[in-house]
């Protein structure tokens, strides 16, 4: 498994992957800031990631994930602070383990009300 963070989520969350053995990557890491969601969906496929995970919620209606087939893991919730995605780190590895090609979503208990 190998996961791209969008350039919306800490960059300490990377750690946090790799801590539980999945290679993850920031968007910094590889010099693709300011790529839109098109061309970071492209360039993943060209360099063998299997999922994203942001915090986009619009990527769903953006992109055609026929043409991008990827799983996107998406973060609802009501903030993308370090902290509060910590709250649903378990909902987001399991998210992750059993995601299919498009949009995948974890919703922060907060948010579901």
């Amino acid at each position: 498994m190998k996961l791209l963070l969008d350039e919306n989520l800490p960059v300490k969350l990377k750690f946090r992957f790799l801590d539980k053995g999945i290679e993850a990557f920031t968007i910094s890491d590889l010099k693709w800031n300011s790529k839109t969601n098109g061309e970071l969906l492209q360039l993943m496929i060209k360099v063998g990631f299997s999922h994203l995970v942001t915090f986009d919620a619009s990527i769903s209606f953006q992109q055609n994930f026929i043409k991008y087939p990827i799983p996107v893991v998406i973060i609802i919730a009501h903030s993308n602070s370090y902290n509060i995605i910590m709250e649903i780190f378990d909902e987001l590895l399991t998210a992750i383990s059993e995601s299919n090609v498009g949009a995948n979503t974890v919703i922060h208990p907060l948010k579901k009300s």
